[in-house]
């Protein structure tokens, strides 16, 4: 069973955990070199952070991608405060899971929610997130304007496009749910919703009970991890 066998790969893969700033931090590193990090709140047990890296065709380590968590500012620490003003004006996509849903944020996206429309596409297995036909009731003086394209790597968030054209003022977006391809698990239209508040789109996924299980299980096994704390410097592989 494909849910068995991811869940599997987690229990063998080598891992180490580190507690600091109120957050547990797991590390684990593939047999075939791929490594991925998660960030669990020490209380909730909610998951805030995964990322994967993997090795390019040369051995190099690349950069982690993220998966769940806030994205990183392409280029924060090289643009100026002006530019980078400006760049946040246009819709910012990320992952927040809950402890029952797979949850999705998109941001600065000023339309009332009747525009929008949100549905599964089973042959592709994502969702899809687009403006309907009607015109969208925009606030006078807000910005639109065609997001900077940013290459994205192959994995976990390789099925995703975006695009808003700034006279039509129209939105498109589609992205898969990574979980499911693990686990290979079939998407169900009936366990999407949306709803939209203060400028941000707000897309739920109900977990199906495998994934629930499944979670629960590995947080059991991630308590089998010696887990090493900041003050105690570098932590031990499993």
């Amino acid at each position: 069973m494909a849910v068995t066998g991811w869940l599997e790969s987690l229990r063998t893969a080598e891992k180490t955990a580190l507690l600091q700033d109120g957050r547990r931090k797991v590390h684990y590193l593939f047999p075939d070199g791929k490594e991925m990090a998660e960030e669990y709140d020490e209380k909730t047990g909610e998951l805030l952070v995964r990322k994967w890296r993997v090795k390019s065709a040369l051995g190099a380590l690349g950069q982690w991608q993220i998966e769940v968590g806030e994205p990183a500012l392409p280029g924060a620490g090289s643009l100026g405060s002006e530019f980078i003003k400006e760049d946040n004006a246009n819709p910012i996509f990320m992952r927040k899971d809950t402890k029952m849903s797979f949850q999705w944020r998109i941001r600065n996206l000023p339309y009332p929610k009747d525009v929008y429309s949100v549905c599964v596409d089973q042959k592709e297995r994502c969702i899809v997130v687009r403006t309907t036909n009607k015109n969208p009731s925009v606030p006078a003086g807000t910005p639109l304007r065609v997001p900077r394209r940013v290459p994205v790597p192959r994995g976990a968030q390789a099925r995703q496009a975006e695009t808003m054209a700034p006279c039509s003022a129209r939105y498109y977006k589609k992205f898969s749910i990574p979980d499911l391809d693990r686990y290979q698990l079939p998407l169900d239209e009936s366990s999407l919703s949306f709803a939209h508040a203060n400028c941000t789109l707000i897309i739920s996924y109900q977990k199906p009970k495998e994934v629930l299980a499944a979670e629960s299980e590995l947080q059991k096994e991630l308590k089998k991890v010696k887990t090493a704390h900041s003050s105690d410097g570098d932590c031990k592989t499993q």
